[in-house]
């Protein structure tokens, strides 16, 4: 497979991975499916995942083997013409989630190589990707991705780092001068390499800065909530000096396009991680509630549990590996400018991974507390989820601001052209009236400038993610013919009827809570959107609950 490489150095032109990459046929992404689960068993079973957590330890030897010729799973995602497997979206996806369920802190200590070498990917000229990608693929490099700073969170481009060049006798620049502080950095501690974002006359811009230079400082480690098997650590710069080669793509203020042009890989991943982990906690939750008994029987027998703790969280979570499949697959395709569908996904996913994860607690009563049944790890752990590669909050800054756009550039058509999709299908009554509801709460909403308004801009992106999930996971239940097509059409009804009802209810009261509109604007917004409707669209719920235990329950 060829992949594509930068424009000539110089050029300013920066690719996306969607250029790069159409990934693994079937049976080689189950492969290295098969060898991660054979390496878990062997290296990674309970008693060392909880050793792990409590003595807060980076595990070194799994990751040397991880990284070794034997296993080699970094080389998945570099690409070929390095010596990689030149991995996708869609291995990526899988790979994250399956990693996740096994161990988040681990996951996070592995794929944040794959972050870290986004910005050559992206990026690097033709010789700077032979060179050190080269080098990560046969070396087994761990990469650290240095780009957060004490005061410069989710705000990249306030960034105080500072990359001053050095300039030679004809007044070209040679090399430069790094100075400043990362913070919050996975593999910060253990890297052999880091990409570094820094300031430079021209723009933020990527360096490649090996660990072994001079002037670089290893701050304390991060006693952290969860994902303790994870290093995280301070990353001083003190006149660390680089090459000019360094300098990836050899042109400076690039860096803040390299770190965009991967949003929807990267948060495709940490989606994965929050869905993975999610349904590891929901399964076991499950198995719980088939052995344990209460009065007389079983509590997976007893609808106030079922209902409650796993049912609602066995849907959202299949609603979000649907919108995350369509992200990989488009991805996969050549498809750019995902970054606003790669949002969703992050934000989606992750929250409800942690919902599931809280619930899997509740699930197992007591002992959901405790260490032995592993469910308080896994919603300390699932928890970062929210927080790193961009928080929910910044990330319902970024959809509501777009969506906002969309749906008045379009005249509230974007919704209504989504919602057309799935009009006539089995599943897709209630996500249509969702859909369609949507888009007159938006354009009612631009009216008086609404949006502005964070807390509305912030419910406006939530319901969006809860509409636009809705519509791919009743696209994909129609397309289904497995033996789990009742499964799946059962889920994307239920969430359908979830986001109609959730539309409708906060809309009434985003509108009611701005004091903007009076009684006959509302009334009317009310029969545009179909209010009542989308609250009726819930009629036979609870059968369909009850129908999606007993399948759970085979």
């Amino acid at each position: 497979m060829d992949n594509a490489h930068p424009g000539p150095p110089g050029s300013g032109e920066t690719m996306t991975l969607e250029q790069q990459t159409l990934g693994l046929d079937d049976e080689s992404l189950d492969f290295v499916l098969q060898t991660l689960k054979t390496i878990a068993e062997r290296k990674l079973d309970a008693e060392t995942r909880m050793r792990l957590d409590a003595e807060d330890t980076f595990p070194s030897e799994l990751m040397q083997e991880l990284l070794g010729p034997e296993v080699g799973l970094h080389l998945l995602f570099l690409p070929e013409d390095v010596g990689g497997l030149g991995g996708g979206g869609r291995d990526l996806l899988r790979v994250s989630e399956e990693m996740a369920r096994i161990d988040l802190g681990v996951a996070t200590a592995f794929l944040a190589i794959a972050l870290g070498v986004d910005p050559i990917i992206v990026g690097g000229t033709h010789e700077q990707k032979q060179r050190w990608l080269g080098r990560i693929a046969e070396e087994g490099m761990i990469v650290g991705y240095a780009v957060t700073e004490p005061a410069a969170g989710s705000n990249v481009a306030s960034l105080a780092t500072i990359a001053e060049p050095i300039t030679d006798s004809e007044g070209k620049v040679s090399a430069y001068k790094i100075t400043g502080t990362k913070q919050f950095i996975t593999n910060g501690g253990v890297a052999d390499l880091y990409t570094v974002l820094a300031k430079t006359p021209g723009g933020p811009s990527f360096f490649v800065v090996e660990r072994s230079a001079a002037g670089i400082d290893i701050g304390s480690h991060e006693v952290k909530h969860g994902i303790r098997a994870s290093n995280t650590t301070q990353v001083i710069f003190e006149d660390v000096e680089v090459t000019a080669d360094q300098l990836i793509g050899l042109e400076e203020g690039h860096g803040l396009n390299q770190a965009n042009a991967v949003f929807g890989f990267t948060r495709l991943m940490v989606a994965a991680f929050g869905l993975g982990a999610g349904e590891e906690a929901i399964d076991r939750a499950i198995q719980y509630a088939h052995e344990r008994m209460q009065f007389g029987e079983i509590l997976f027998a007893k609808q106030g549990f079922t209902h409650k703790l796993i049912v609602p969280h066995v849907v959202r979570l299949e609603a979000a590996r649907a919108y995350c499949e369509m992200i990989a697959r488009r991805l996969d395709g050549g498809e750019k400018g995902l970054q606003v569908e790669g949002a969703i996904a992050k934000l989606f996913a992750t929250e409800a991974g942690n919902e599931a994860a809280d619930a899997a607690i509740q699930a197992h009563g007591g002992y959901g507390y405790t260490h032995e049944y592993e469910v308080e790890k896994i919603r300390r752990d699932v928890r970062i989820t929210t927080i790193y590669e961009g928080t929910s909050e910044i990330l319902q800054s970024i959809i509501g601001t777009h969506r906002w756009r969309m749906n008045v550039r379009s005249k509230g058509q974007f919704y209504r052209d989504m919602a057309q999709k799935v009009q006539d299908s089995a599943t897709g009554t209630a996500a249509t009236l969702a859909a369609q509801a949507l888009a007159e709460l938006f354009m009612l909403s631009h009216t008086t400038k609404l949006p502005r308004e964070q807390w509305a801009m912030f419910e406006l992106a939530r319901l969006a993610a809860e509409v636009e999930t809705a519509i791919q996971f009743s696209l994909k239940a129609d397309e289904d013919s497995s033996q789990q097509s009742e499964f799946f059409d059962i889920c994307a009804r239920l969430h359908g009827m979830s986001a109609a009802r959730d539309v409708a209810q906060t809309g009434l009261r985003l509108l009611l809570a701005s004091g903007r509109y009076d009684s006959d604007v509302i009334k009317q917004w009310r029969e545009a959107a179909a209010f009542e409707a989308c609250l009726a669209a819930s009629v036979g719920e609870m059968a369909l609950m009850d129908r999606l235990v007993e399948i759970l329950g085979r």
